[in-house]
């Protein structure tokens, strides 16, 4: 056991921080779509221009050139929409530059593999944390060269990084480059511009605590009714007072609707985003508020009730119940989901299958759910994996970070606790102590159900390994039935059991507690066991 890492404790995972929910707009005119489109079209304009300036800026800006950007925006457009474009632009370089610094780590990762590997003779073997060397002359060879390649790529992201420089495409690197590729993308040169252009257009706005429904900028009235305060070039467009356009059509939030109407009324603020769909084509809006931290629980009152190990998998979680023990109770569980297709359709199917899940443990009463705690990051390297391509593919195909992210925030519409613990050998130790006890002729224990129940365990904090049953001849003497549960730290635990009155087995007369007293042990050696009968004295007349 040397060569285990430590491993780190569970803990509860605090609630979302916000929330954000999505309906269509209907019964749009053509002059609403054409005063939809005329305001995107304007505003994407002036956020590109605003996010190449924040870009230019660099890791220099400071809140006297954002000011400045907003200054020039605000005459153009309307102060509101001067702050949110600045604002979205200075998120924007912020994601991008997290973006650096996680390549310069995954780069990095990539070198020192290689240049270790390399170092090796041929045909050294590895071991289950070091990778060996290289199988042949050839591929040394190739992997030199990879290494070279790697090496001047970590030069140019290290001298970026220094220089605050970061790339940012709006409207998307992947729809950008497919501009070059449209019969690989099943695209035609005006479909690919209307995409573009869509992608590319900027009509969303922050709330504001204290304004009318929240938002002066896009406003949306607990009926239903929206309206947009038009930018100052399109204000001839207006059809109501102040320069603002009332859309025809009236929406209504159906997922936590009346969330959204408290806070509405209440005037909390409340941001809005409006989108178009170009396959569909169809008009979105999405509302988004802020939600105060919640306090988590204490890890053993979520557990009071037993938890749920899940196993996150590429097409299913495994789920197996257990009680307070860690003990698995029924049998396991198994939700599938199918991630090809679009990423509308793979949502749908994280979403339906995390509410099965939840479903299935509320009718359970249990009200904690453990998961791993997975960051494939540094792990879906090809440096790392070598020729293990489809492991690659496997790994990067599961969706453990939109799994967490959905799983948390339904969870906590339900009042169930999120517990995350350790990803370290719960596969591993969970196959080897739990698969094959509890696989019988009705009931076939995968190993995927064997982690989750490792999953479990170690969110209730007991040790994943099972205790061995002894000989079945000593599984009934003095010190009692050795395989019930106990921790490391548990006082006693290989003691005897507490002296329990009366008999033992049924086999077993009533009155064995009274004569067994009498009795000469028969540990004691050299002594023959005889019975000690005590008479009465007669009653003599006097």
């Amino acid at each position: 056991m040397g060569g285990v890492r430590k491993i780190a404790a569970p803990f509860v995972v605090p609630g979302p921080s916000g929330v954000a929910v999505r309906t269509r707009l209907r019964q749009l005119t053509s002059l609403d779509v054409e005063v939809l489109r005329q305001v995107g079209a304007h505003l994407g304009a002036l956020a590109s221009r605003d996010l190449k300036a924040r870009c230019r800026d660099g890791s220099r800006h400071d809140a006297g050139a954002w000011a400045v950007r907003k200054r020039e925006l605000t005459p153009v457009s309307s102060a509101r929409w001067a702050g949110a474009i600045t604002k979205a632009s200075h998120d924007q370089w912020a994601l991008a530059r997290r973006g650096v610094h996680t390549h310069i780590q995954s780069l990095e990762a990539g070198v020192r593999t290689l240049a270790h590997r390399l170092s090796l003779p041929l045909g050294q073997k590895g071991s289950k944390h070091t990778p060996g060397g290289y199988r042949s002359r050839r591929e040394w060879h190739a992997k030199a060269r990879r290494l070279h390649v790697l090496e001047d790529r970590l030069a140019r992201t290290r001298a970026d990084w220094e220089a605050g420089r970061v790339r940012v495409v709006r409207g998307g690197k992947r729809l950008a480059r497919a501009r070059h590729h449209l019969t690989d993308a099943g695209l035609t040169e005006a479909g690919w511009r209307e995409r573009w252009e869509a992608a590319r257009w900027f009509v969303q706005a922050d709330g504001e605590s204290g304004k009318r429904f929240g938002n002066e900028t896009i406003r949306i009235s607990p009926d239903g009714e929206v309206s947009l305060r038009l930018p100052a070039p399109l204000t001839h467009l207006a059809n109501a007072p102040h320069g603002r356009y009332v859309l025809t059509g009236r929406v209504r939030f159906a997922h936590r609707g009346e969330e959204w109407n408290v806070r509405v009324e209440a005037n909390r603020a409340v941001a809005y985003r409006i989108h178009h769909d170009t396959v569909r084509g169809r008009w979105y809006v999405t509302a988004s508020w802020q939600k105060p931290a919640a306090p988590t629980l204490p890890l053993h009152v979520a557990l009071a009730q037993g938890v749920i190990g899940v196993d996150m998998n590429a097409d299913h979680l495994a789920a197996w119940r257990l009680d307070l023990h860690g003990n698995p109770v029924g049998d396991p569980q198994r939700f599938s989901y199918d991630l090809t297709g679009s990423a509308t359709h793979r949502d749908a199917q994280v979403r339906h299958t995390l509410t099965q899940l939840l479903h299935w443990a509320i009718s359970r009463g249990v009200k904690a759910i453990a998961v791993e705690d997975l960051d494939f990051t540094a792990e879906k390297t090809r440096e790392k994996h070598g020729r293990k391509k489809r492991f690659r593919q496997l790994i990067s195909g599961m969706p453990t970070g939109r799994l967490r992210a959905r799983l948390i925030s339904m969870a906590d519409a339900t009042g169930i606790c999120v517990i995350a613990v350790d990803p370290a050998y719960t596969s591993r130790w969970g196959a080897q102590h739990w698969q094959k006890p509890l696989t019988s002729t009705t009931r076939r224990t995968t190993r995927h159900d064997a982690a989750s129940i490792a999953i479990g365990r170690r969110a209730q904090g007991y040790p994943i390994r099972r205790r061995t049953a002894p000989p079945r001849t000593h599984q009934s003497d003095g010190c009692g039935h050795r395989t019930a549960q106990a921790g490391l730290d548990s006082p006693g635990r290989e003691g005897p059991r507490p002296r329990t009155p009366g008999p033992r087995t049924r086999s077993v007369p009533p009155d064995t507690a009274r004569t067994r007293a009498t009795r000469t042990p028969n540990t004691v050696r050299g002594v023959r066991s005889v019975q000690e009968w005590v008479q009465d004295s007669l009653l003599c007349p006097e």
